[in-house]
């Protein structure tokens, strides 16, 4: 589990992004996946949520996931909600009601209000973050009072540039939202690439948030433990397992 040099020391915070280590899946889930909706058998996926949840110091019955759809819904939890939610991030002022984002390749956020207690977590692919799920989740925070000179803000581990490389049909999209865009590209061998967290950290600062932590861990290399969408396909695995990052108020 890695922690965030901005939050481990709130006393009021306990988080973590969790990699694949430590686990009961076996085989590709090996061991980790925290993934409901992969192939893995349930059975140890559940087992593995009770154990990150041990972790964190909550309940599984108070660690709130969504069906996520690469979108810009937030959800704002005042309570356990009933059935599943669908949507990419997650927003809460309530203690120990724990908000959990599932990644493998994607960024993984926390939001942190000093002042007025609330948190925030998202779920950040290419999709999400062109849609600007940030800049909707800041906006919600800031009608609840929040201020961006008191938000800290984390982007967890996620793909690096070095290893996504993209089409040209991606890159134009990017130029066309805003051609100031062009920064989070490089060309290697004709062959582009883009920074995901780069992109992401541009859209914090954009919405005022000065506070910012980038966790520099590449979930596509093998060496660093984490499931990876993009590591799987490329080793011609026909599913992958989910990296979990949880949040939450003590």
């Amino acid at each position: 589990m890695i922690q965030s040099k901005l939050i481990r020391n709130i006393k009021n915070i306990s988080h973590g992004f969790f990699n694949n280590q430590g686990g009961y899946s076996k085989g590709i889930y090996k061991s980790l996946n925290c993934g409901i909706g992969s192939k893995d058998k349930k059975i140890n996926v559940k087992k593995n949520l009770k154990k990150v949840c041990k972790i964190i110091g909550c309940s599984t019955n108070s660690l709130i996931l969504l069906k996520q759809i690469h979108s810009k819904k937030v959800h704002i939890i005042n309570k356990n909600p009933k059935g599943k939610l669908e949507g990419d991030s997650l927003i809460t002022n309530k203690k120990k009601i724990a908000l959990g984002i599932l990644s493998a390749d994607c960024a993984p956020i926390f939001i942190y209000d000093t002042e007025n207690k609330f948190i925030g977590a998202i779920h950040a692919g290419w999709k999400g973050a062109y849609k600007k799920i940030i800049t909707k989740t800041i906006n919600i925070l800031k009608n609840k009072g929040c201020k961006a000179k008191n938000l800290i803000s984390v982007i967890g581990p996620c793909i690096s540039k070095k290893n996504y490389e993209v089409k040209n049909d991606f890159y134009k999209r990017f130029l066309k939202q805003n051609k100031k865009n062009k920064r989070f590209f490089f060309t290697k061998k004709k062959r582009k690439f883009f920074s995901l967290n780069e992109y992401i950290m541009a859209e914090l600062i954009k919405n005022g948030i000065k506070n910012i932590e980038i966790i520099k861990k590449d979930t596509f290399l093998n060496k660093n433990k984490f499931f990876s969408a993009r590591r799987s396909i490329k080793n011609k695995y026909d599913d992958y397992g989910r990296n979990i990052s949880i949040i939450m108020i003590k």
